[in-house]
């Protein structure tokens, strides 16, 4: 009997789980849930829209389900009652608990294959979809909206500091230069703040240096990976760099997830550590002032060329048990979504990362990085050199959870309970009881 999401998700059986047969004639239904709200998920529609209008054997229908968490699990409980969706949005964070529900999805590689639709891995840009591929190189989900974190700055406080707004600090002994200078000269109360702490300030930097973030490639070799970030001198002396710099200004912490930008838009901090796709909402908030991008800054000391960054957002996941007929109108979906048209058209509405070479190519002859300035930063820095096992993305079981601990024993070596190595070593410690756990629940 195949697994399914038995131990992660619960039990099912693929012959509980096909929809039913389409009507002669008619079109075949493909139902996608989604994320997106708001204008992305008006977006999608829109998508959907262009896919039905393209031919009449298909018609796609998307539906919002609520967050990422919540659209996950609106999709375990259908699978296990037998009406899941064909295609379901599942963020990066949940990679490990689909791939592991065996018998539950359909590799995307398998399915372009069984299907006959035309489908070249070669296409895509690696540093996107090796996070959605196994260790061989075939992708199990199809990336959608992937993003990859970028700094923002100010350049009317970089003026106002006497620092060039022309050219932005690339390591972070600039950084800290930067943000002293800015500091000392009244132009703002702080250098710079983070949006997401543990995947910009521990993910990101392991992935820019060739650290291992985790044992087994970063979780890609299978479950048993457990956390080593702590052993790192690297990645240690740089919490205690924030620690150290939150002292003097340098930098200010603004909390979880995207809570720390209003002090960028504010002007209290002159630089913003966020995702590329924050850049709509970066430039909708910052109407009295101008604004650049820059990558990531590195420490030359850690590597001689830092690699790429790695990636969040979300793929799309394939759901076992549906009619043959379904699953033609699902890959030739992914071909619609995959053509240059739509990718640009998507990548340029919302600062989300194409996922096609030809994509990126399409953009940049329609000049939409020469009229937005900045754009193509997070391009350059995923796409420069070849991912590394430690710059492909993290595979981990319980990421959501281990995040939450990461970032609860941050904020505590922030806030001087702990010294860095000791809120490292217990994030880990911790996070690898998780980690037991999942490893658990799929053997």
């Amino acid at each position: 009997m195949a697994k399914g999401f038995r131990g992660i998700l619960g039990v099912a059986t693929l012959s509980t789980l096909t929809l039913g047969t389409t009507p002669a004639m008619a079109a075949t239904e493909v139902v996608w849930w989604h994320a997106m709200e708001g204008s992305l998920g008006e977006k999608v529609n829109e998508i959907a829209e262009g896919f039905n209008r393209s031919q009449s054997d298909y018609v796609v229908k998307p539906v919002y389900k609520g967050t990422y968490s919540e659209n996950l699990t609106s999709t375990i409980a259908a699978f296990r009652a037998g009406n899941a969706p064909a295609i379901t949005q599942v963020y990066e964070v949940g990679t490990a608990t689909m791939m592991n529900a065996r018998g539950a999805i359909y590799p995307v590689y398998e399915l372009m294959a069984d299907t006959g639709q035309p489908f070249d891995p070669a296409t895509y840009l690696p540093a996107v979809t090796g996070y959605y591929s196994t260790t061989d190189g075939h992708m199990l989900s199809l990336p959608f909206n992937s993003s990859t974190p970028v700094v923002y700055y100010n350049r009317d406080l970089f003026e106002k500091a006497g620092l060039n707004p022309d050219a932005p600090p690339t390591t972070w002994e600039e950084v800290a230069e930067a943000g002293k200078k800015i500091v000392d000269s009244g132009a703002a109360s702080c250098g710079f703040t983070t949006t997401w702490p543990s995947w910009i300030q521990l993910e990101n930097f392991a992935a820019r240096h060739d650290i291992p973030f985790a044992s087994e490639q970063n979780g890609f070799g299978g479950p048993s990976a457990r956390l080593t970030f702590n052993k790192s001198e690297a990645v240690v002396k740089h919490v205690q760099d924030l620690i150290d710099w939150q002292k003097s200004g340098v930098f200010a912490y603004g909390g979880r997830e995207d809570q720390a930008s209003p002090r960028f838009f504010s002007g209290n901090c002159a630089m913003l550590m966020a995702s590329s796709a924050s850049y709509a909402s970066v430039r909708d908030n910052t109407k009295n002032f101008e604004f650049g991008v820059a990558p990531l800054p590195w420490d030359p000391d850690v590597i001689n060329q830092p690699k790429n960054s790695i990636i969040g957002g979300a793929s799309l996941w394939v759901l076992k048990g549906q009619d043959d007929a379904v699953y033609q109108g699902v890959a030739k979906f992914f071909n619609y979504l995959s053509s240059p048209k739509v990718q640009a058209d998507w990548h340029q509405f919302t600062g989300y990362l194409p996922i096609t070479d030809k994509a990126y190519a399409l953009t940049r002859e329609q000049h939409f990085y020469d009229n937005n300035p900045g754009t193509e930063i997070a391009l350059k820095q995923m796409t420069s050199g070849t991912p590394s096992d430690n710059s492909r993305g993290l595979r981990l079981g319980n990421m959501p959870q281990i995040r939450d601990v990461i970032e609860e024993e941050l904020e505590r070596s922030l806030n001087g309970d702990k010294s860095a190595q000791q809120a490292l070593d217990d994030a880990a410690s911790r996070g690898n009881e998780l980690l037991e756990q999942f490893e658990r629940s799929v053997r």
